[in-house]
């Protein structure tokens, strides 16, 4: 038995999201990767992009998220308390 101290997570929002949900970690993921992640329709991640709250890359063939975009856009996710 090793004491290792396990290694940090480069994105800890995002991993512990793909880990509840039994998903691996990848270099990219496709609008229905996502929306397969959040439980949401396909539409509804096309309009978060479109309302610039998701980042989504150019790149060769459809749009495509990087780790570094999700892990922003759960970051950045939290709703304001309402006032007391």
């Amino acid at each position: 038995m090793t004491n290792e101290t396990p290694k940090p997570t480069k994105y800890p929002l995002l991993e512990n999201l793909l880990a509840h949900r039994g998903l691996p970690l990848r270099g990219t993921y496709s609008v229905s990767d996502v929306a397969e992640l959040f439980e949401v329709s396909t539409r509804t991640i096309q309009e978060r992009v479109k309302r610039q709250e998701l980042n989504a890359r150019n790149l060769p063939g459809r749009a495509k998220f990087l780790s570094v975009d999700l892990e922003d856009f759960i970051r950045n996710s939290s709703r304001p308390r309402p006032p007391a």
